[in-house]
């Protein structure tokens, strides 16, 4: 019985053409960046936010009532002496305390430096997750194809032992050797292949497009560059930081809402000029100036005082806990790069393509008879897992140092592609 390859794996061995030329790692990160769906829901977060701001720093409008009837006078024995309308128009205006407008437009100020640094935060975390599956991408297809490689040297030399009609022990068990090796690394191509269907269903939707959109990452050799110093990590975190700049932009919105909690328990006043005239058996008209105060009897102005110290509080620790996960984190993503880095150097550039050159010439010389089965099936596991601990350390690092500019805000250019 043969055994066929699957051609969806096989395809990704054969040589591109000029129509589906790889889209270079750069390219795909800034098209994702550019064209990302999700962008439209931050830009409207602030949008929102600022619209905010003219509603918080806006006094509130002025208020016309106007009340009419009819009117009826009698004299002291019940007898009517005249009948009309009677109407009267006023304007109320509240004028808040100074400083509560001032106070509410801090706040809302804050709530647009909130928005701001999320879509910073989105479009940060945006293009580190685009490079990892871009490169994760590159690294399954690179996969897939070593393996389909292989896989066809065992399937060509199966049918070359099967075509012989072996006769004796020792060629029929170096047949099920082979076909034992054709069923792994058919299996070991097609995780591959599912891996980058995965990683390009996932970049097509952080670029916007429909989801079968074909893609190819451009190879190329990453270079790693030795992060700062500890120390100055540290300080470029916490002043870059999203979320522990999150968190104090909410103890500074905090602060604002105790002062206006405290500018509250001051009463607004209402003023209201009026004007009223009634007509029966004359003519009166009235002009005026209402003033109108609330009376503070309730213990609410203390209660709300009250809640905000406990808000501000409670945002005080969450700067603290905030300061302390960030430290551990940049701490151990510096320490995780700095290994990843040191493991990366540890590989010669040309390692996988001497392991591949290695073995194809082993499938020459075994099909001469100069290399014992043993060596050959080492040499082509030996080449695909090379290949595959390359790409997955160069992944690792790639990670690790993407990671670790994120939490830093620092581009101290982690990961470059060398041309």
């Amino acid at each position: 019985m043969k055994l066929k390859f699957p051609l969806s794996v096989l395809l990704l061995a054969v040589p591109l053409t000029a129509a589906d030329a790889p889209v270079s790692l750069d390219a795909l990160v800034d098209e994702a960046v550019a064209h990302n769906p999700e962008l439209a829901f931050y830009t409207a977060e602030i949008d929102a936010a600022r619209a905010g701001i003219r509603v918080a720093g806006a006094a509130k409008d002025p208020e016309l009532a106007v009340q009419a009837g009819h009117k009826r006078t009698r004299d002291s024995a019940g007898v009517l002496a005249g009948e009309g309308t009677a109407w009267s128009v006023s304007l109320s205006q509240t004028f808040e305390w100074p400083g509560r407008l001032a106070l509410r437009k801090a706040i809302a100020n804050r709530e647009v430096a909130h928005a701001e640094l999320g879509l910073a935060r989105f479009q940060a975390a945006l293009a580190s997750r685009a490079r990892t599956l871009a490169y994760g991408l590159f690294a399954a297809q690179e996969k897939a194809a070593a393996a389909a490689e292989v896989a066809e040297r065992f399937r060509a030399l199966k049918e070359t032992f099967l075509a012989r009609d072996p006769a004796g022990l020792t060629p029929l068990l170096d047949t099920r050797v082979i076909e034992a090796q054709e069923l792994a690394l058919q299996r070991r191509a097609t995780e591959a292949t599912l891996a980058a269907h995965a990683a390009l269903v996932e970049l097509n939707q952080l670029r916007g497009l429909p989801l079968q959109t074909p893609a190819r990452a451009a190879g190329g050799k990453l270079v790693f560059h030795a992060a700062p110093a500890l120390d100055e990590l540290l300080a470029a975190a916490r002043e870059n930081h999203f979320e522990f700049r999150s968190k104090k932009l909410e103890l500074e919105q905090q602060g604002f809402a105790v002062q206006l909690a405290r500018n509250e328990r001051r009463p607004s006043f209402t003023v209201s000029p009026y004007f009223s005239r009634e007509s029966s058996d004359s003519r009166d008209s009235t002009v005026g100036l209402g003033l109108s105060v609330p009376l503070p009897l309730s213990s609410r102005g203390r209660a709300g005082v009250d809640v905000a110290e406990a808000r501000r509080r409670q945002a005080e620790t969450a700067v603290l806990i905030a300061q302390r996960e960030m430290e551990r984190e940049v701490i151990a993503a510096a320490q995780t790069f700095a290994a990843k880095r040191e493991e990366t150097e540890r590989w010669s550039p040309e390692s996988a393509e001497k392991f591949r050159e290695a073995a194809a010439l082993a499938d020459r010389h075994y099909r001469l008879g100069a290399v014992p089965l043993a060596t050959y099936v080492g040499l082509q596991t030996a080449y695909l897992d090379a290949v595959d601990a390359l790409l997955d350390t160069q992944r690792e690092t790639l990670e690790a140092g993407l990671r670790l500019q994120l939490l830093t805000g620092l581009n101290f250019h982690a990961v470059e592609l060398a041309p």
